[in-house]
């Protein structure tokens, strides 16, 4: 779980203070990502997704649809305003459950 607890150290944390996308990005080594993704946070993902499931999904693109279906599994839904409806989960839960769906799937 070494990811999981890095991708919550970072996120909105100095001296990164990388959003949710950026945060499990970059916890998985995947730097290359961690400027495109700077536009995906706060529910500017493509389609709303949340940010941090849609940085899980282009860090393991060839396991996106599997990351998709736990995340929403697990969380009930995909997109950021869902998620957020009545504080349901919380940035911080998404990037755990991102990274720790990332982990199980052998990451």
């Amino acid at each position: 779980m070494k990811r999981v607890e890095q991708a919550l150290a970072m996120f909105r944390q100095k001296p990164f203070m990388y959003n949710c996308a950026q945060t499990v990005c970059a916890a998985f080594g995947r730097e290359d990502l961690i400027e495109p993704m700077a536009s995906c946070g706060g529910g500017r993902a493509p389609e709303g997704t949340c940010g941090a499931l849609y940085g899980a999904m282009q860090v393991a693109p060839e396991k996106a649809a599997a990351v998709l279906a736990s995340f929403t599994a697990a969380n009930g839904a995909s997109t950021c305003r869902e998620l957020k409806s009545g504080n349901r989960v919380s940035c911080q839960e998404c990037v755990q459950r991102a990274a720790t769906i990332l982990v199980e799937a052998g990451l």
